[in-house]
């Protein structure tokens, strides 16, 4: 039987710290709503203390939403504990996720402290938590630069605390996934406690390797995954929800992990986001890009026609998305064109394929792309030559 994995999304959180793409209280509802369709099971709804707006927004997601974990974001410090507290108050199932910096360069050059005074400060803002909520997550910031020692001793510290998560985030995406692997391999062989807690990983895409990093964390023992949808978040983003679902569904054999992600509900959530927080989803996106399921080149064109799975690995009806496209350019071939030309209601023989292939080619090369209005003028065109 698979290992369950729990999809964190802080899409109305991290992701929402992109500039210009804020969402009012009513939007951050609607994306709370569809995340609890798709199967998410935690939906870090805001940073309470950081502002009027998002306490309101974390109080009203609460109300809105009753399957998924509703989770407040604080700093290590009982001012802003108290505000996530207050805020959670009409949750059905509430978490305050709460941290602090656990890296060298944070601790001596953001924090101004000392390893033993963090380490203090962690640990009193774990118990302090635990008095008003039992689901205390606590993030270790900068995880992926910390000394692996003090990593550990830290981990081991906050579970004893009461941490029921404890959150691994490469937050500047630094490591290579091998070397993220082995860090949360660490921390499940040399933190004696960590048993009585679950590994979350918290991946940052600076490098482009947030998804793999967090995949490598997965692969090492960590059962909590946080990531937004379309990846986005600070900088250059974070763990892509879509990508990491469909990645555990493909590899299900292998990886032997599951989620409860609804995939078809994937790609409409994608759209959702990108149009209320005006952030375009890149063309070339995996899972919901509006290339993902295109087919331009000849080759590929003639060998998708044949079997589908020649080039492509998931149905686009799997994360319901419309059908895989076929696009006329100039590296497009006859079977393509022929394909395009059939789908318009007209059938032809192989002789008027040639010609009409090498007027297609010369529009081609002038258009760029070439569109079904175009192949029913060069249609007419050849015929009119007849």
């Amino acid at each position: 039987m698979a290992d369950s994995v729990y999809i964190f999304d802080t899409t109305l959180r991290d992701g929402e710290q992109v500039p210009g793409c804020q969402l009012n209280t009513t939007e951050k509802i609607q994306i709370a709503k569809a995340l609890e369709s798709l199967g998410v099971d935690i939906i870090e709804a805001g940073f309470p203390i950081s502002s009027p707006g998002d306490f309101n927004s974390v109080v009203e997601i609460s109300k809105a939403v009753s399957d998924p974990v509703i989770c407040a974001l604080t700093r290590a410090k009982e001012m802003d504990i108290d505000s996530a507290v207050d805020a959670l108050k009409y949750a059905k199932r509430k978490r305050i996720h709460t941290g602090i910096g656990s890296s060298d360069i944070h601790i001596e050059h953001k924090l101004r402290s000392t390893r033993d005074k963090i380490l203090e400060q962690g640990v009193a803002a774990v118990k302090y938590a635990k008095k008003h909520i039992e689901d205390i997550e606590f993030y270790c910031e900068d995880a992926g630069r910390a000394d692996i020692a003090f990593l550990a001793k830290m981990v081991e510290a906050v579970i004893a605390a009461g941490a029921t998560v404890v959150n691994i985030p490469d937050t500047t995406g630094y490591t290579l996934p091998w070397q993220f692997g082995e860090r949360i391999k660490y921390l499940m062989e040399h933190v004696k406690n960590v048993h009585k807690a679950v590994i979350s990983v918290h991946c940052h895409n600076d490098l482009g390797l947030a998804t793999a990093n967090a995949i490598a964390g997965l692969m090492n023992g960590a059962r909590q995954v946080e990531c937004t949808i379309n990846g986005i978040g600070e900088r250059a983003g974070n763990t892509s929800l879509e990508e990491v679902a469909m990645i555990l569904n493909c590899h299900k054999a292998s990886l032997n992990l599951d989620t409860r992600i609804d995939t078809k509900k994937l790609y409409p959530l994608s759209k959702q986001v990108s149009r209320l927080m005006n952030m375009p989803v890149q063309a070339n996106k995996a899972i919901v890009g509006a290339n993902a399921f295109a087919h331009s080149s000849g080759i590929h064109q003639d060998g998708f026609l044949k079997n589908r799975e020649n080039y492509e690995i998931i149905n686009p009806s799997d994360v319901g998305a419309d059908a895989s496209s076929i696009v006329l350019t100039a590296r497009s071939g006859r079977a393509a064109l022929n394909h395009r030309i059939g789908n318009l209601g007209y059938i032809i023989n192989k002789g008027e394929l040639e010609v009409l292939y090498k007027h297609f080619l010369e529009l081609a090369d002038r258009k760029k792309q070439v569109e079904d209005n175009d192949l029913l003028d060069l249609v007419k065109e050849i015929e009119s030559i007849k």
